[in-house]
């Protein structure tokens, strides 16, 4: 049932990939470059913002939940750096690849949590709310090290990141309480709603589909980074820790996600190879369709 109820939830994603790809003469290479634009600074910043303030956060769970989150990709980083040497000689379009070692699905974080009964959604929202902002630093550091943008320059594409500008103003509205009137909450969730499904069919468009059945050395190692070495990491470190059952399933569900649907569109806005870090999401999102099941099902056995 598990297995059936994470194909269901994936399904609409696959069809909206599927979509970009019929759509993909339908659109100029300007206009699909365009739609990636106004997703990195405006659509996915909104639904990022929107994602951790309507949650609220309590200061407890953030102390107790940042630093294992933080720690495991930390790992995704350095595991995922494997693949260097297997991988695009311009750093630019490798860090582009790169980042999908670590980077993770939000819309699946929550369609994955429905589906046990041992873990809750509000200790998800905090998982995500602090993973987010380390997740963006590290992919903004490495893509702009690859721009060659030099210190100062790299803190202020880290410090001036929509992702991550967006991302600790969530988490700072949740765990203040604050209630964002409704006029204002109205507009950013219509934006926000439209974040995921235009960039899942940007992914389709831009996606090698030819290279999709086909793992190398270097895409294997950046798949198997985030869809094994993480959740193994997640599940030795909640069983050495002795976590809650319920903050320990969060933390595998999380760590199994497939990569975020959106690590194109930063690749994308920093002149990385778009196609490459697509076709990794595509990847991840199809192998996770069978991975994500079997660790959602052992962490319920185990913990």
């Amino acid at each position: 049932m598990t297995f059936l109820a994470i194909l269901i939830g994936l399904l609409p994603s696959f069809l909206l990939v599927g979509l970009g790809g019929l759509l993909r003469k339908r659109l100029s290479a300007n206009a699909w470059q365009g739609l990636d634009k106004l997703n990195f600074e405006i659509l996915f910043p909104a639904l990022l913002f929107v994602a951790a303030s309507q949650r609220p956060l309590e200061v407890g769970q953030v102390v107790g939940i940042a630093p294992l989150v933080w720690a495991l990709l930390a790992v995704g980083l350095v595991v995922g750096y494997g693949a260097r040497r297997f991988g695009p000689e311009r750093f630019l379009d490798f860090a582009g690849a790169w980042q999908t070692a670590w980077r993770f699905n939000t819309a699946l974080a929550f369609i994955a949590i429905a589906t046990t009964g041992k873990a809750d959604a509000g200790v998800m929202a905090v998982a995500i709310g602090m993973a987010v902002p380390m997740a963006n630093v590290f992919a903004v550091s490495a893509l702009s090290r690859g721009g060659s943008f030099g210190l100062w320059g790299t803190v202020k594409k880290v410090a001036l990141n929509p992702f991550l500008i967006a991302s600790l103003g969530g988490v700072l509205v949740g765990l203040s309480g604050m209630t964002i009137p409704a006029p204002v909450l109205a507009p950013l969730e219509m934006l926000a709603a439209a974040a995921i499904p235009i960039a899942l069919i940007s992914v389709g468009a831009t996606m090698n589909w030819g290279a999709l059945a086909r793992l190398d050395a270097f895409s294997g190692i950046i798949c198997a980074t985030k869809l094994l070495v993480m959740p193994v990491a997640a599940l030795v470190l909640s069983l050495a820790l002795g976590l809650e059952s319920g903050v320990a399933v969060v933390l595998v569900i999380w760590a199994a996600l497939p990569t975020a649907s959106a690590a194109h569109v930063l690749a994308s806005g920093f002149g990385a190879d778009r196609e490459l870090s697509a076709t990794l999401v595509a990847q991840t999102t199809l192998l996770g369709a069978v991975s994500l099941p079997v660790w959602i099902t052992l962490a319920e056995v185990v913990f």
